[in-house]
């Protein structure tokens, strides 16, 4: 199987994923876990939260895994001398001690395995109308910056997010570029600002991304490839698209470790055919003229394994 041998990861590789369980619906672990698996990974969970669904339903009910608790079930593994991972992955926190406790889980995985890539979507808020607003409480912007960016290896922030981690506003594609060297010097050698309300070179109706890799050359020397991804907005409020995003940046830059333009237009495209395959089925399922609810808005995982498993290129980047 010479042929198919560089699409799967090489060896086991094994993710550790700390995020939300929802019973119902695709957030958080419920979001990552099946396109990891789909991709070749073994994926580890452990649920910071069990809920009965995500919380932009009208009701939620369910239990929050405190940091004392997510101790405990890494001390399990490392009895057992099973803590050893290729990536570790984490989303949306709100407590800032679950988050300081993550950090110190990191730091001694990086010590069992100093190759371990540590992907971090820095969830803190976004912008509405142009006006940004955090939706996580305040203390955890300094918990990001100070601790826990710096031990990330690729990072997924919204401009929003880009913004407050560096103190500095985005207007323009280039203090966008800025920002993300900044994010660099930070720590991380991948940054993707996953949404900006920067204006797309298409109009309008397209969203940007813009993705920046940095790598140290044999002779010390750096390089930088930056990349610009606009893709077409889909009128709807999805959740659990960040979750997906960054479970998918994962594998496919894992699978094209010094291409970030090949592993986005992947993810990107991937990404796409699931938002309009949910978004169709969403509206099938309201009926005509009727704004479709949570429940028919949850992202159409299992439908679209084969876009996830090999998604047809629909998105393009552009080499900056």
């Amino acid at each position: 199987r010479a042929g198919g041998a560089a699409m799967e990861p090489e060896r086991e590789c094994r993710v550790l994923s700390i995020q939300s369980h929802v019973v119902r619906g695709y957030v958080g672990n419920k979001a990552a876990t099946f396109p990891l698996q789909v991709l070749g990974f073994e994926v580890d969970t452990v649920n910071s939260v069990q809920f009965s669904n995500h919380t932009g339903y009208a009701h939620w009910k369910g239990q929050v895994l405190n940091s004392d608790e997510l101790h405990e079930l890494y001390e399990g593994l490392k009895l057992n001398k099973v803590n050893q991972y290729d990536y570790v992955l984490t989303g949306y926190t709100r407590d800032t001690s679950f988050l300081a406790m993550v950090v110190d889980i990191v730091q001694e995985l990086k010590q069992q395995n100093s190759n371990l890539v540590y992907v971090c979507d820095p969830v803190m808020g976004d912008k509405w109308n142009g006006e940004g607003s955090m939706y996580v409480p305040k203390d955890l912007l300094p918990v990001y910056r100070d601790k826990v960016v710096p031990v990330a290896d690729i990072i997924t922030p919204n401009q929003f997010e880009a913004e407050i981690l560096t103190g500095r506003k985005i207007h323009t594609e280039k203090e966008a570029l800025e920002v993300m060297d900044m994010l660099h010097a930070m720590g991380p050698e991948t940054v993707v600002i996953t949404s900006s309300d920067l204006q797309a070179p298409l109009g309008n109706d397209y969203l940007i991304a813009l993705g920046s890799h940095r790598k140290t050359k044999a002779d010390g020397t750096k390089m930088t490839q930056r990349i610009r991804v606009e893709s077409p907005k889909v009128d709807a409020v999805f959740v659990g698209t960040g979750d997906l995003f960054a479970a998918m940046l994962l594998a496919w830059t894992h699978k094209h470790p010094n291409n970030l333009k090949v592993a986005c237009e992947k993810t990107v495209s991937a990404m796409q055919h699931v938002l309009q395959r949910t978004i169709k089925s969403a509206k099938a399922q309201a009926g005509e003229g009727n704004k479709p609810n949570s429940a028919q808005l949850e992202l159409r995982m299992v439908q679209s394994k084969k876009d996830i498993e090999n998604p047809e290129i629909i998105v393009k980047a552009t080499v900056l």
